[in-house]
């Protein structure tokens, strides 16, 4: 297999955007409860990262998949693992910080990042 093959496919959030926009994508928010209580990309699902896997029946084969995190690292192994399945699946290139420096909105209204929990 050559490395791009193996390469995660990502997306920037203007792409991701319009995507949802036109309805041709399902955005799934991978983080935790409070993360995505938070601030979220507007009509996107939350599944949290550890029940991606269970919940994958629930997830539709027919429109592209996009997953995302904080920073765009925990979404893009789903994202592989999703598209290795037969999914039309992307990782969002940089999270939620990308689509929030790309000036696009969060939910709910004065939705933020938030700030991951110590450790």
């Amino acid at each position: 297999m050559t490395e791009q093959a193996e390469a995660v496919l990502s997306l920037e959030p203007a792409r991701i955007n319009e995507l949802v926009q036109s309805g041709e994508a399902v955005v799934i928010d991978i983080r935790r409860d409070y993360e995505y209580e938070a601030g979220h990309v507007p009509g996107s699902r939350h599944i949290d990262i550890n029940d991606v896997s269970a919940s994958a029946d629930s997830i539709p084969r027919d429109r592209t998949v996009i997953f995302y995190c904080r920073s765009g690292n925990r979404s893009g192994m789903p994202a592989e693992a999703f598209r290795q399945a037969g999914y039309d699946a992307y990782n969002m290139e940089g999270g939620l910080t990308a689509w929030v420096e790309a000036g696009l909105p969060l939910e709910p209204e004065g939705g933020k990042i938030a700030e991951p929990l110590p450790v």
